[in-house]
């Protein structure tokens, strides 16, 4: 079985919001993700179609690889927590606030659907 695997580190967002747009897209057909994508009105959508393009890249460079698309499904993707970066802000009276910038790893793993009927074959033959 075919697979891809691609990862983004330290994205510019909250593992929250990726999630979000990341279960949108979650056991779909690539093709129909890539389109979920692009109409997708936040913006770490165009950061994952990014990681998505590229692990459909990688599931097509594997060895036994045809190049066919069509085939390719999204098995799992999800959004882990990244460092968050701290910043300061100057507030009145001298005093300053604290504002967080929060980071995002996401990861898109595609996996090759299995035809029912290559399913069937596979049985077949073990009789």
């Amino acid at each position: 079985m075919i697979e891809g695997l691609a990862t983004a580190r330290y994205v510019r967002t909250s593992a929250q919001k990726a999630k979000i747009v990341l279960d949108l897209i979650r056991g779909h057909d690539v093709n129909r993700a890539l389109a979920t994508l692009k109409y997708t009105r936040r913006s770490v959508a165009r950061d994952i179609e990014k990681v998505l393009r590229s692990a459909i890249s990688n599931a097509q460079q594997k060895e036994g690889s045809d190049g066919d698309m069509e085939r390719l499904y999204v098995g799992v993707c999800y959004a882990n927590q990244g460092p968050t970066m701290k910043r300061v802000r100057a507030a009145p009276m001298g005093r300053a606030f604290r504002i967080k910038k929060q980071t995002a790893h996401v990861s898109v793993l595609v996996r090759e659907r299995i035809e029912p009927a290559l399913v069937v074959q596979a049985v077949e033959n073990l009789d």
